[in-house]
C-alpha cells in the first residue's frame, strides 16, 4: 500500500515537474503551445461537451480556449496549475456561449457504452445509465461541475481545489460523498 502511494506521489511530481518544464519552453518559444494543446485538448472538451451538448459548438468553444489562452499565456502565474487556469478559461467560454445563446448547461454522457452481443445486458446497461443520469441532472450545478472538473476534465484533486478557490481535502471530500450518495440513491432506485 505504501509502495502504490510512493508510486502515484512519484507520478504526480514526474507530471508536474514535465509541465513546469513545458511551460518553461513555451514561455521561451510560443510556437511550443502546441504540446500543451496536445496535452489538453481532448480533457477540454470533454468538460466542454459535457456543459455545452452539442459537439460543433463544443469544438468551437474548445478552439476558443486554446486561443485564449495562447493570447493570455503571458498572464499565467507558474505556480504549477496550468490546468486549473485552462480550465478556468474553458468555464469562462462556456458561460460566454450561454450568455449568447441563452441557454442552460446539461450534464450528459460523453462516451456511449460499446454494444454487447447480449440483449438483456444491453437493457440493463441502458437503464442503469438513464437512472444514473437523472440522477445527476439532479444534483446541483456546483455539484455537477465537481463531476465534470474530476472525471471529464480529470484534474486532480488539487488542480479542482485552486480551480474553486477551495481547499484540496474539502474537495476531495465533496466528490467522495457525492459519489457514495450517487452510488446508494443508484441502489435505491434498483431495488
Amino acid at each position: 500500500m505504501a509502495e502504490s502511494k510512493i508510486g502515484l506521489t512519484s507520478q504526480l511530481f514526474n507530471h508536474e515537474s514535465d509541465e513546469l518544464k513545458l511551460i518553461q519552453i513555451v514561455r521561451e518559444n510560443p510556437r511550443a503551445f502546441g504540446e500543451l494543446y496536445k496535452r489538453y485538448v481532448e480533457k477540454v472538451f470533454r468538460y466542454l461537451y459535457s456543459r455545452i451538448g452539442n459537439v460543433q459548438e463544443a469544438e468551437d468553444v474548445t478552439a476558443q480556449t486554446f486561443l485564449s489562452a495562447y493570447e493570455s499565456f503571458h498572464t499565467f502565474r507558474q505556480d504549477g496549475l496550468f490546468a486549473s487556469w485552462l480550465f478556468m478559461i474553458a468555464r469562462n467560454k462556456a458561460m460566454d456561449h450561454f450568455r449568447q445563446r441563452n441557454q442552460f448547461s446539461v450534464f450528459e454522457e460523453t462516451q456511449t457504452i460499446s454494444p454487447e452481443d447480449d440483449v438483456l445486458t444491453k437493457v440493463i446497461q441502458t437503464e442503469r445509465i438513464n437512472a444514473l443520469s437523472e440522477l445527476i441532472q439532479a444534483l446541483s450545478e456546483d455539484e455537477r461541475e465537481l463531476l465534470r472538473l474530476r472525471f471529464l476534465a480529470e484534474l486532480s484533486f488539487r488542480e479542482i481545489a485552486h480551480f474553486l478557490h477551495r481547499k484540496e481535502d474539502t474537495v476531495k471530500k465533496s466528490v467522495y460523498r457525492l459519489l457514495a450518495r450517487l452510488h446508494s440513491q443508484l441502489e435505491v432506485s434498483n431495488e
